[in-house]
C-alpha cells in the first residue's frame, strides 16, 4: 500500500495549502469539553507552518441544516489559536469574495480557519461545484481527517478532482495502525460494543477468520440474546438486526469465536442495579453492563493476545452502577498495550471511556475515528482515500 503522504512534497514555501482536519468536537453553551481531536491535528499544522505554507483550515462540526449559531467552529478556532500559540483569522463563509480575498493576503506561516463547512448543503451533497469553489483556494489539497474519510462529501471526496492531493500525518498513521489490525500478530482479540449492529456486523465478518476471539458487549450483545429467542426487557436493540446477527449462527447455535457475556448487570424496574445470567432478565428489566463473570471471561482472553482492537462501550459507563465493565476491560487493555499486545482503541464514546482511567497514553493507537476505522477494517469504501491511497 503505498500512501501520497504530505512529507513527499519538495517545497510547501508560499504555497497555499487546504487543510481538511476533523475538529468536530462536543461543544456545550459554547464551550469546548474535548479537544482531543484538535490536539490530534496539530502535528499536521505545525508541519505545515514550519514549511511556510499559507494555510486554510477547514472542518465540519456536528450535522446542521443551514447555518446554526450552535454549531459554529468559532469556538474551535480559538481553541487552535491558544493551542499553536499563533494568531488565527476566522472567516464567516467558506466561500465567498470575502474568504477569497482574506486567503489571497495570507503570508507564509499565517493561517485562516473557515466556519463549518456543513452550513453548505454542497457539502453533504459531494457537490463538484461547492468542491471546485474550495479548491481555487489553494495549490495544495491535503486530508487530515481520518474519521471523515468514509463519507462522500465536497471537502472529503470531491475536492481530490480538483487539486494534488495529500495524506497528512495523522491520516498516514491512522492507516499504518489500522494496518496492523489488519495483518496482525496473533492472538488476536477484538472487543465490540456499543450499538449499531448494521456498522459492526460487517467488521465482525471481515476480521472473522484472522481473530481469535471476538468479544462482544454493550447493546450490540442484545441483539444476540433477542436472536436467540431471550428476553431483553427494555434494553436498547437494533430494529432489523436479524439479517445481520443470522450469518453469526448455525441454526441457534453461535459459530465459535464470538463471545457473548454469561452475565449481565440490569436495571430493574425499581431502579436497582443487579447480576443476572441473560436467560433471567424479565420484560421489566434493562441491561446496561456485561457481568463479574463476564469480565473475569473477557480478561482471560484479552491477557494472551498479541493484537487488540476495542471499539464501543460495554455498558452504560455515563451512570456508575453500570461502568465497571467497560471500565475494567479499558483499565486492561492499556496495560497489556505498548509491549505485551499491540492495542487499537476508536470511537467516540470508547475513547472516553479509556480517558476515564487515565491510561490512554499506554495505548499503542488511540483512533480519532469511530465509523471510519469500522469502514477501513471491514473493507467498505473510502472515498477520502481514494487518491491519497493505493494498494
Amino acid at each position: 500500500m503505498k500512501i501520497n503522504s504530505l512529507k513527499k512534497i519538495k517545497s510547501l514555501s508560499g504555497k497555499t495549502v487546504f487543510l481538511r482536519v476533523d475538529f468536530n468536537v462536543p461543544i456545550k453553551n459554547g464551550k469546548i469539553e474535548n479537544d482531543y481531536r484538535i490536539k490530534a491535528g496539530l502535528e499536521t499544522i505545525n508541519f505545515l507552518l514550519a514549511k511556510s505554507a499559507r494555510l486554510v483550515i477547514a472542518s465540519h462540526l456536528g450535522r446542521p441544516k443551514g447555518y446554526e449559531s450552535a454549531s459554529s467552529l468559532k469556538p474551535v478556532a480559538a481553541r487552535l489559536k491558544t493551542l499553536l500559540k499563533r494568531p488565527i483569522k476566522f472567516l464567516s463563509e467558506a466561500v465567498s469574495p470575502k474568504t477569497t480575498a482574506a486567503v489571497k493576503a495570507l503570508k507564509p506561516g499565517e493561517i485562516v480557519m473557515l466556519e463549518n463547512l456543513r452550513f453548505n448543503a454542497g457539502e453533504y451533497k459531494n457537490d463538484d461545484k461547492f468542491a471546485a469553489s474550495l479548491a481555487a483556494l489553494a495549490d495544495i489539497y491535503v486530508n487530515d481527517a481520518f474519521a471523515d474519510c468514509h463519507r462522500a462529501q465536497a471537502s472529503v471526496a470531491a475536492m481530490e478532482k480538483y487539486l494534488p492531493s495529500y495524506a497528512g500525518l495523522l491520516v498516514e498513521k491512522e492507516i499504518t495502525a489500522l494496518n496492523r489490525i489488519l495483518k496482525p500478530k496473533k492472538p488476536l482479540v477484538i472487543i465490540i460494543g456499543g450499538a449499531k449492529i448494521e456498522t459492526k456486523a460487517p467488521l465482525i465478518s471481515k476480521l472473522y477468520s484472522s481473530a481469535s476471539q471476538i468479544l462482544i458487549g454493550g447493546a450490540l450483545a442484545n441483539n444476540f440474546f433477542k436472536f436467540q429467542g431471550l428476553e431483553i426487557g427494555k434494553s436498547m436493540v437494533d430494529d432489523d438486526f436479524a439479517p445481520y446477527i443470522r450469518k453469526f449462527y448455525k441454526g441457534k447455535k453461535l459459530v465459535p469465536k464470538i463471545i457473548l457475556p454469561r452475565d449481565v448487570v440490569i436495571k430493574t424496574k425499581d431502579g436497582r442495579a443487579q447480576v443476572v445470567a441473560p436467560a433471567a432478565v424479565k420484560a421489566s428489566d434493562t441491561i446496561l453492563d456485561i457481568g463479574p463473570a463476564s469480565i473475569s471471561d473477557f480478561a482471560a482472553y484479552i491477557k494472551k493476545a498479541n493484537t487488540l482492537v476495542w471499539n464501543g462501550p460495554l455498558g452504560k459507563f455515563e451512570e456508575a452502577s453500570f461502568k465497571h465493565g467497560t471500565l475494567a476491560l479499558a483499565y486492561l487493555i492499556a496495560a497489556r498495550s505498548s509491549g505485551l499486545a499491540y492495542g487499537v482503541v476508536g470511537g467516540g464514546e470508547t475513547v472516553a471511556a479509556l480517558n476515564l482511567t487515565k491510561m490512554s497514553e499506554y495505548v499503542d493507537w488511540v483512533s480519532t475515528a469511530g465509523g471510519a476505522m469500522l469502514t477501513y477494517l471491514s473493507g467498505g469504501k473510502m472515498p477520502g482515500l481514494s487518491k491519497i491511497v493505493q494498494a
